[in-house]
Parts: structure tokens; C-alpha cells; sequence
């Protein structure tokens, strides 16, 4: 049975959460407890679901008053979409000899074509035959050239008449035969090698165009619903979002599932949550059992369609920090600037206030402030500006060679138990083009990325930890502390490799440099509004280490 009853106490909430930044509520939490305990007992995907999948569950209420919840899981499992007990796909693309299956097969086949005709025998003979007669053409052009040598030395000792194969017209002719006879074998079988290349690249163009089709009549036929009732296709509300192509497996997350299945019963959604089952994927960071928003590449441009006539809770990322900038140190070179949690580092997109637009204002056109390293828009802490081009530059020359020295302190979702005292953490990192702002752990692609950590106290209510960045990545701290090959424990309200908290518990405690115009060295502390005078204490000893 896809609908279930939920028992509860609770007041229903007056606002649908916002599904890109949320904590459970705890109707979602009933949900998700019954769902888990389901779960658990499917012996018949164990093994599949161990690897890891997204499932979700939606908590709504029926036209009568009555209150459940449906559940869905991301993508398929087994191979289906269509499991009992889950809410079935947008659109089910996968039945047995449907125009998906037939079209994907003719995609299949021309592939399996493309790889069988890319290391067939005859290819192979064609490349062999080539680097034969190159290697043929070597030689022989290699002793014709030591036989001209030879025959100029015999020239240069004997007087006329010589043997007409012996003089030196005769040579270059001889040569320039030998290059043309091997040339002409060459273009042969290079023709025959092009022209069995082409046949390959048809193929390959025709895989695309067929996939291209394929992919566009899938979206055509994903016709998501909203509140409203309006039907839109995929194609359309990406065409309208970003002017892309939807990417694969659009629709087919938790989210638009559960809402599409809600509008077609007349169910009115009043509450959301997903969570991660089973193993973290090896670039990503995800923990059994722990909630995520809703993806952005995917999701964001659907459920921007699919929300519209709900009342939705703001997102809490795009509302503007009424935090105060709070200017720790400033002369006419630089300024250093303790940033509150909440506030850009420099402007963004949209009208949010940031260090750079205030102190914009505060300065007016005296200087222009020129930002020489970022803080994360959750991180709080210090940060340098600079007021003239060649300070930054002289700043940013330091960073770059690990001259200025950064403590940084965090509460770790965790009493730490398992991780040691003190060490380094090693993981490259790069851009999850997928998802941004989103950063994977990709050993081949990413760019090598260090951090030093310390222990300052564990606790049951979380490990306090002090973090040296050797390098300046994005969301470098944050991933890793919170990667399985860092230290697995993510940061305290990291709303995208952990759990949403009131704020992000990561500082930027104290920060050392050399002032580029005066030589002096720079030392400044601002302390963690989450950190007790005693840890506090310890901290400052650190910094004097």
C-alpha cells in the first residue's frame, strides 16, 4: 500500500519545509523511522541498496483530514521503478519492448558495433601493416643514406670517370625512388585504415543523433505537475530555468516523485525529508541514515515548477545575514575584518549582502576593497582586504608560499572516538559540476588539497577540533572532516556534508602574516562564539606552538 496512516501529537506545520535547506520535522521523522524499519527487512535488496541509494518520504493530508505519508526511492531498484509500498516513477520508460527499450537496444547495438569494429582484427592488421612498411621505409631509406656516404667518400679519393651507380645525381634519384615506392604503400593502407575509421565515426555520429532523440523524447514525456496544477514537460521547464537540456536521470530523484504522485491523488503535501541508505559513494560524502537537501543540477529546476502554489518555507541561504562586519584592524594598506556566519565573502549572484558591497559603502571611492583569500559564506571568522592592488598581490604571493599561518576551530558532529589525537589529512578535491557548490574527492582530476588537525576536547555533545589548511581549496575543512578517508565526522551544521544546525560551526580563529608595506608581522585572534573560555585558553596556547 503506497499511502500510510501516521499517528501523531504534533501540530502540523503552517509552512511546506524548503526541500534545499531543511531539518527533518518530526512528522518526517515518524516517516522516515517506519520506512527505515521496512527497509531493513527487504532481504531481497540488501545487497543492492548496501552500495548506497536515496530514498524519501512525504508526509501529506487528505482532502478528509486524515494524515500519512508515501515513500520513494531514488532512480530504481532491481532494475524496476514500480516496487510496492514506493511511489511509482513520473514516467516508466522502463517496460519490456516499449519505445525506450527497443531505441535504447539500437543504441546498444551501434555501441557494440563502434567496440568490436575499434579492435577488430582487420584494424589491427591495417595499424601492423602500417608500422611495418614505416618501419620498412626506416631502413632502407637509413642504408640508401650510409651508401650515399660512402659513395661521396669514394668520390672525394678517385679521380673520374666513377661507376654511373656511384655518382651522386644517380643517389638522390635512387633516394627520392625509395620514399616515393614506400609513400605509395603507405597512402594505400592509410586509405584503407581511413576509410574503415570513417565507417566508425558514421557509427558514432549516429549513436549520438539516436541518443540525442532518445534523450529528448524521454523529457517529453516527464510531465510534472505543481500545486496549481499546472503540467509542464522537463524539456520546457529547463528550456525556461537554465536554457539547458535537463542532465540524465532528471525526475527521477525522491522529491519529484513524491510530489507528482501527491497532486495526481489530491494529496496536499505538508512536509519532506530524503536519507542516505547504505555506503557513501567514494567522491561524494553520505552517511547512512543521514537527511539531504535536494540535489540543485537535477531537482532545483523542477521543484522551482513543482512548489509553485504551495506555501513554502524561504530558503535560509538566500536570506540576507543581519550579522555586523566587524573591522578587527585597519590602516591605509589593508584591513582585517572578523565576517559574521551567513554573510558572502564577495558578491554573488543575487542582492545579499557581503564583506566586499559593505565595506564598499563604508569606503566609498577612497579605495576599493580587493579581497586576497575567501571564507565560505557559512564560515565565520577573519579575513584579509586589501586597499591597494600591489598589497594584494604581495599578500596572495604569501599565501602561496604557505607563509601565512591560519587556525581554524570546529565542533565535529561526533564524540570522536576514532579518530587520533593529532594528523594530516591528504584528499584531492575538485568541483562536483553536478552539483554545485558541492566538492568531490577525486584522486585522478582533483587538485591536491592538505590540512593538519589537532584535537582540542571530546565530549558526548561533539569533538571540538583545531584544522591548518597547507591549502586553500573550496570547502576544503568541511569535506575533510566529513569524507570517510578524512576523518568521517562532518562539521556541526554543515548543511551540505552533515546536518543543518542554526549556523555552521567552523571559525576562523587566528590568522598570522608579514604586512607587505612595513615588513611587521601580523597577528590576530577572534574567538569563537561556541568555544568556552577554557578551550578558548587552549586554543591561544596552540597558536604560540
Amino acid at each position: 500500500m503506497i499511502y500510510n496512516e501516521l499517528s501523531f501529537a504534533e501540530e502540523l506545520p503552517l509552512q511546506f519545509n524548503n526541500p534545499f535547506h531543511y531539518s527533518p520535522h518530526p512528522l518526517c521523522q515518524k516517516a522516515m523511522n517506519e520506512l527505515q524499519q521496512r527497509i531493513a527487512l527487504r532481504d531481497d535488496w540488501r545487497e543492492e541498496i548496501a552500495k548506497g541509494k536515496m530514498f524519501g518520504v512525504l508526509v501529506v493530508q487528505k482532502s478528509s483530514g486524515e494524515v500519512g505519508w508515501i515513500a520513494a526511492y531514488s532512480g530504481q531498484i532491481g532494475g524496476r521503478s514500480d516496487w510496492n509500498d514506493f511511489v511509482p516513477a513520473v514516467f516508466d520508460y522502463l517496460e519490456e519492448g516499449g519505445f525506450f527499450k527497443r531505441h535504447e537496444e539500437i543504441i546498444s547495438q551501434i555501441n557494440r558495433k563502434v567496440v568490436q569494429m575499434a579492435s577488430s582484427d582487420e584494424r589491427k592488421a591495417l595499424e601492423s601493416a602500417i608500422h611495418a612498411i614505416e618501419n620498412e621505409a626506416e631502413n632502407a631509406i637509413s642504408e640508401h643514406r650510409k651508401r650515399m656516404a660512402e659513395a661521396k667518400k669514394i668520390r672525394q679519393t678517385q679521380a673520374p670517370p666513377l661507376h654511373f651507380s656511384l655518382t651522386s645525381e644517380y643517389l638522390k634519384a635512387e633516394l627520392r625512388r625509395i620514399k616515393k615506392r614506400y609513400s605509395v604503400q603507405l597512402d594505400e593502407v592509410k586509405a584503407r585504415l581511413r576509410a574503415y575509421d570513417e565507417q566508425i565515426i558514421s557509427l558514432k555520429d549516429e549513436r549520438h543523433e539516436r541518443s540525442d532523440a532518445l534523450q529528448r523524447w524521454l523529457f517529453q514525456h516527464f510531465i510534472m505537475l505543481n500545486a496549481r496544477g499546472d503540467r509542464r514537460s522537463l524539456l520546457d521547464i529547463f528550456q525556461d530555468y537554465c536554457h539547458q537540456m535537463p542532465p540524465s536521470g532528471a525526475g527521477e530523484c525522491c522529491a519529484p516523485k513524491l510530489l507528482q504522485y501527491a497532486f495526481l491523488h489530491d494529496l496536499r503535501p505538508i512536509c519532506m525529508a530524503e536519507f542516505w541508505w547504505g555506503a557513501s559513494p567514494s567522491a561524494e560524502v553520505r552517511h547512512h541514515l543521514q537527511c539531504y537537501p535536494a540535489c540543485n543540477s537535477k531537482c532545483k529546476p523542477i521543484l522551482s515548477f513543482m512548489l509553485q502554489g504551495l506555501n513554502v518555507e524561504p530558503n535560509a541561504l538566500d536570506r540576507d545575514d543581519n550579522g555586523q562586519l566587524r573591522v578587527v584592524y585597519e590602516d591605509e594598506f589593508l584591513a582585517v575584518i572578523d565576517k559574521p556566519s551567513g554573510m558572502l565573502s564577495v558578491p554573488g549572484k543575487g542582492k545579499k549582502r557581503s564583506v566586499v558591497s559593505l565595506l564598499q559603502a563604508k569606503w566609498g571611492e577612497m579605495c576599493e576593497p580587493l579581497v586576497v583569500h575567501r571564507l565560505d559564506m557559512d564560515t565565520s571568522g577573519l579575513l584579509i582586504v586589501a586597499k591597494k592592488s600591489d598589497i594584494q598581490k604581495a599578500l596572495q604571493a604569501q599565501f602561496a608560499r604557505r607563509e601565512i599561518r591560519k587556525l581554524y576551530v570546529a565542533l565535529l558532529d561526533s564524540a570522536g572516538e576514532n579518530i587520533a589525537d593529532a594528523g594530516e589529512i591528504s584528499l584531492p578535491l575538485r568541483t562536483d559540476i553536478a552539483d554545485r557548490p558541492r566538492q568531490l574527492v577525486d584522486f585522478q582530476y582533483g587538485k591536491p588539497a592538505i590540512t593538519r588537525y589537532k584535537i582540542i576536547e571530546r565530549s558526548a555533545d561533539g569533538t571540538l577540533i583545531a584544522l591548518t589548511p597547507l591549502t586553500g581549496r573550496t570547502h576544503q575543512l568541511r569535506l575533510h572532516c566529513a569524507h570517510q578517508q578524512g576523518l568521517g565526522a562532518p562539521i556541526r551544521g554543515d548543511r551540505l556534508y552533515g546536518t543543518p544546525s542554526s549556523r555552521l560551526f567552523l571559525h576562523a580563529q587566528w590568522l598570522q602574516f608579514r604586512h607587505p608595506a612595513t615588513g611587521k608581522t601580523m597577528q590576530f585572534t577572534s574567538d569563537a562564539t561556541f568555544c568556552s573560555p577554557r578551550l578558548l585558553r587552549k586554543l591561544s596556547a596552540m597558536t604560540q606552538e
